[in-house]
């Protein structure tokens, strides 16, 4: 009986795995990961130290990142290997563009910090604050400080002395009637202070649920810390200042934002920089 050769490899040809067509991970491009069934819609591929990485999003807004390993997503049915989108020819550019949305300055210096200030209550506040109007806070000498809470919040404003050449503006969480926010901020009544708020209890839900990959804020009961209370409901480690950066990190532009912030740090900047 003659010997079959199959050189190196001694498996039979017809056992042997085919490789799996490439596919590129364009955006919105529907497959499903086979080692756990999550079906979703590439949001983004992502080149990491491990390797490159892409992001599906189910029907319901769940986020997951996974490995592009070789025969490791289904088409359609049928097993592929995800590979990076090759690069597109840039486009011709019009003018860029900052994180607020505004018409970014190419090679525009910071100016002087000018006298009036925007104060805000924490240090998550003034961070993303900076995250999405740091050029823009820049370009106008606007700086940010935060207080720690507006408790004492008109003794800070009688201390800063405002007037017309050094306007204050203050943002405050859960700005709501009946909540001692809203009775702190009536307090105020300086015309050169502007006192604007949002809606939510705290800064971290002004940032979309979409963006960060939940389907939404979770309800705390009252009287539990709010930021612990929703790092336990999401199985988040309950280490705030841990959450609040994967939180921040999700934020790229003013569309990872709610429109109450939005609206009320646009408030905030005009005041601050009338005339200029």
């Amino acid at each position: 009986m003659r010997e079959r050769h199959y050189g190196p490899d001694l498996t039979p040809p017809w056992k042997r795995q085919q490789p799996a067509p490439e596919v590129p991970a364009e955006v919105d491009l529907v497959v499903e990961e086979v080692s756990t069934g999550f079906c979703g819609a590439v949001i983004r591929c992502e080149k990491t130290a491990q390797g490159p990485t892409v992001t599906l999003e189910d029907r319901f807004g769940k986020h997951r990142v996974f490995p592009m390993e070789p025969r490791g997503f289904l088409l359609e049915g049928r097993v592929v290997t995800l590979v990076r989108p090759a690069a597109r020819p840039a486009a011709p550019q019009g003018p860029g563009r900052t994180a607020s949305g505004s018409i970014a300055v190419p090679g525009a210096r910071a100016r002087v910090a000018r006298a009036g200030r925007i104060y805000v209550e924490g240090r998550h506040d003034a961070e993303l604050v900076e995250r999405v109007w740091g050029d823009d806070l820049r370009i106008e000498g606007v700086v940010v400080e935060y207080l720690e809470g507006i408790d004492d919040l008109p003794a800070v404003v009688r201390s800063f002395a405002p007037g017309p050449d050094a306007r204050l503006g203050v943002l405050v969480d859960h700005l709501v009637p009946g909540s001692k926010e809203s009775r702190i901020a009536a307090s105020v009544t300086d015309e050169n202070v502007l006192v604007v708020g949002h809606r939510y209890v705290d800064v971290w839900q002004a940032v979309k649920p979409s963006s960060v990959g939940i389907a939404r804020w979770p309800s705390v009961p009252h009287g539990q810390d709010w930021k612990t209370g929703v790092c336990r409901a999401l199985g988040w480690p309950e280490h705030t200042g841990a959450a609040w950066q994967r939180i921040l990190a999700s934020v790229r532009s003013y569309k990872d934002l709610e429109p109450d912030l939005l609206g009320a740090v646009e408030r905030l900047i005009d005041h601050v920089t009338v005339g200029s």
